[in-house]
């Protein structure tokens, strides 16, 4: 006698999603968590997860509840996000919320589309972890787009399976398999159709450039570059928590730092320092020209002036200045002086 709880079916593709997301349950759920959230777009990979996550969840006790942003950047989409609600339910999601989204142009629209989805998203959690339908295609891709913008180890680490609030079991999944076990379910997840728009870099990534490179070089290279992610966020955490020691012993009470402490530090410490110190400071949009610029004042030091960094106001820019063996970080007046 069936207890009207969802289940899945026993079929290749459900045990490599279920895998896959009691594997991210076991290592990122902490007690007292009350519930898990799925953003769910309505597309396969979202629906594969929220349809993995209902069960593996279920079975820790955990209720777990769809949200699903509704752009409005096309005719249809507050339909779009009704149906893919409706699915969640038909799942067995304890809840499905529908979440409208005014996008910005800043960036460019794909920026300004993720700038509001996160933020929504984030708004509407209520203190639960978000989980997120990216899959190792998607880590591939993302790691392939950061190593050709050439801004060093940290563009290359790809994303992690967990940034809280945000969660990606699908990491280690491929995109075919979540669309194989929408079809074991009888779903007809939605196309979005700027997946399919040559204008997004990402797209000709997807569709020209990964095809192209597993043809020449014989197959494997998604996986190859989701696994060298993974590498460079391990060697990353270590490097991360020296500089963390390095930027604690530089650092005085004013919040500057010792130019002597930083200067006979090895360069991959000294700069990962720097960066922390900068966006504690209030600095954002951080590229390696900025970092480089900081870091001549401490190994190049010509007498030269500051360093404006991103995290300025109207009114003022924030610049990183080297004074009497000290840097520090301050707001400057924009006004032209009198």
């Amino acid at each position: 006698m069936s207890d009207g709880r969802f289940r899945l079916p026993e079929t290749p593709a459900a045990l490599v999603l279920r895998r896959a997301v009691r594997s991210w349950l076991a290592e990122f759920v902490t007690p007292g968590m009350p519930a898990v959230a799925v953003a769910l777009s309505g597309g396969a990979d979202s629906l594969a997860l929220t349809a993995a996550t209902v069960v593996e969840a279920g079975a820790k006790g955990l209720p777990v509840d769809a949200l699903t942003v509704d752009h409005g950047l096309q005719a249809g989409s507050d339909r779009v996000a009704a149906e893919a609600a409706a699915t969640a339910r038909s799942l067995g999601v304890r809840s499905a919320r529908v979440l409208p989204v005014r996008v910005g142009a800043e960036g460019g629209l794909e920026a300004a589309a993720r700038t509001a989805r996160y933020a929504a998203l984030d708004a509407a959690r209520a203190g639960c972890p978000v989980l997120i339908g990216h899959t190792l295609d998607d880590q591939a891709e993302t790691v392939l787009l950061g190593l050709a913008r050439g801004s060093g180890a940290r563009s290359i680490q790809g994303m992690a399976p967990w940034s809280p609030p945000w969660g990606r079991p699908l990491l280690g999944v491929r995109r075919a398999d979540t669309g194989r076990l929408c079809a074991d379910l009888g779903l007809s997840p939605h196309q979005d159709p700027q997946n399919a728009s040559p204008e997004f870099t990402r797209v000709r990534v997807r569709t020209e450039v990964l095809p192209l490179l597993e043809e020449v070089l014989g197959g494997g290279v998604a996986e190859a570059l989701a696994r060298t992610g993974a590498q460079l966020r391990e060697d990353a955490a270590v490097l991360d928590a020296l500089a963390g020691e390095l930027l604690a012993r530089a650092r005085d009470d004013a919040g500057g730092l010792a130019v002597e402490t930083l200067a006979t530090a090895p360069a991959a410490l000294r700069r990962r320092a720097i960066r922390a110190w900068l966006l504690a400071g209030g600095a954002n949009a951080l590229t390696g020209k900025h970092l480089h610029a900081v870091d001549a004042l401490i190994t190049d030091w010509r007498g030269q002036g500051g360093v404006a960094v991103g995290g300025g106001t109207p009114e003022a820019r924030l610049v990183a200045e080297r004074e009497r063996g000290r840097l520090t970080l301050r707001r400057h007046d924009r006004s032209p002086a009198r």
